[in-house]
């Protein structure tokens, strides 16, 4: 990464400061240029604006190879907490994390993205989550990941949910009483990746997520690529076949239409595997006991995928790719036709990305969506009123408050 970042960069790279101090505990300025990859320039710019915004402090010192011992900094956790959502057709997940993105608290509750009253019953659920925290720890706003597209003013489009033109954002703002920030979910996943997962030691790589759709994130140079309208990285909607099945999208012949848990029952089900209508933990436990059927239409779906993912490999020229989701108890399967495809499609001098698969845990989607509340203070808002400027504002009132405190306890 260069020394003079673009202000997109420079907000994830002041989160994933917070975020390896989070890890790590207190580091020396060096140590923190060292392990993020960044000039020891861009983290002393940094890191003097978090101590200014009181968002991060100086521990203690340790001896250095010559000259002045070393001072090591560590977050301030209770500056600033957040919460995040991933929303599911079927539940929904949240954690609650601190400024450093450390997860106190994690639950799973039931819902119906597809009833009459969804969005009501979203924000009945979320109400008593932030109603909750104390004034001494501040909640800074609520993150939500959903699948679909997402649009910058928090419109939402989600075949997956059912939901249409939904400003989501926006009720959800109203109804909390609180900045709320809507990301599609996988590119929340993106972000935990960067800055919490396996993608902390690559800066260009690829989050393909598999379940009851088919996602793809993209991060170049370390920052996360949402495209002009927030749609970048739609994979499941790449075209395979000419004249294929019907997407929920309502184009045909898209990979989502194969490779989705609907997609593979419907496959299973036309070589005879399944029951139409059966659950994809039935398609799984065949696999699992060595149905050769079962494990040729998964191989077949490999093949697919692998042929498919090749293409954005070859377009996008990642280091890697990450692969996760709620279908990864069938990725050894599908690996089986996958990994064949996707090397007899690559490009040549492409031969060396690795491809990475990780366990699936719904609480990686919330905390990348809760991340996205806390990079906000330090990403340039993409409008007048843009919610990024009332997360901002409720660190500021914070920030002020502690210094008219400091102030006070000074003069008495």
């Amino acid at each position: 990464m260069s020394p003079t970042l673009p202000p997109a960069q420079r907000g994830f790279s002041r989160t994933a400061v917070m975020a390896l101090l989070g890890r790590s505990g207190p580091l020396s300025r060096v140590d923190i240029a060292r392990q993020l990859g960044i000039s020891s320039a861009t983290v002393t710019q940094i890191t003097k604006q978090l101590l200014v915004e009181g968002l991060i402090t100086e521990a203690d010192s340790v001896p250095s190879a010559g000259g002045r011992p070393a001072i090591r900094l560590m977050v301030v956790p209770a500056a600033g907490r957040a919460i995040g959502v991933k929303v599911a057709p079927d539940h929904v997940t949240l954690v609650h994390v601190t400024l450093d993105g450390t997860v106190t608290d994690s639950t799973t509750h039931p819902f119906d993205a597809f009833a009459d009253d969804a969005v009501d019953r979203l924000v009945a659920l979320l109400a008593p989550e932030v109603v909750q925290w104390p004034a001494t720890a501040p909640l800074m706003g609520v993150g939500v990941g959903v699948p679909g597209r997402v649009g910058r003013d928090g419109i939402v489009d989600s075949p997956v949910l059912g939901w249409h033109a939904l400003p989501l954002g926006r009720v959800l703002t109203r109804g909390l009483g609180l900045p709320v920030l809507v990301e599609n979910d996988v590119n929340t996943v993106g972000i935990a990746q960067l800055l919490f997962g396996r993608g902390r030691e690559l800066d260009d790589f690829l989050v393909l997520t598999l379940g009851w759709g088919v996602g793809l994130s993209l991060v170049q140079d370390g920052v996360l690529r949402r495209g002009a309208s927030g749609a970048a990285g739609e994979i499941g909607h790449v075209p395979v076949t000419d004249n294929g099945r019907l997407c929920a999208c309502g184009n045909r012949g898209c990979l989502e239409a194969y490779l989705s848990f609907a997609g593979l029952v419907r496959t299973a089900a036309e070589h005879g595997v399944l029951e139409a209508g059966d659950r994809p933990e039935a398609l799984t436990a065949l696999a699992e006991a060595g149905e050769s059927a079962a494990l040729e239409v998964l191989r077949g779906a490999g093949r697919l995928l692998g042929r498919t993912v090749a293409g954005v490999i070859n377009v996008a020229d990642p280091q890697g790719v990450i692969v996760t989701g709620e279908g990864m108890s069938l990725w050894p399967y599908l690996s089986d036709g996958f990994e064949p495809a996707l090397s007899r499609h690559l490009f040549r001098p492409m031969d060396g990305v690795g491809v990475i698969a990780d366990a699936w845990n719904d609480q990686v989607w919330a905390q990348g969506a809760a991340a996205v509340i806390l990079s906000a203070p330090f990403t340039s808002p993409a409008s007048e009123n843009d919610p990024v400027d009332q997360v901002r504002a409720r660190i500021t009132a914070r920030a002020a408050r502690d210094a008219a405190t400091a102030r006070k306890d000074a003069s008495s």
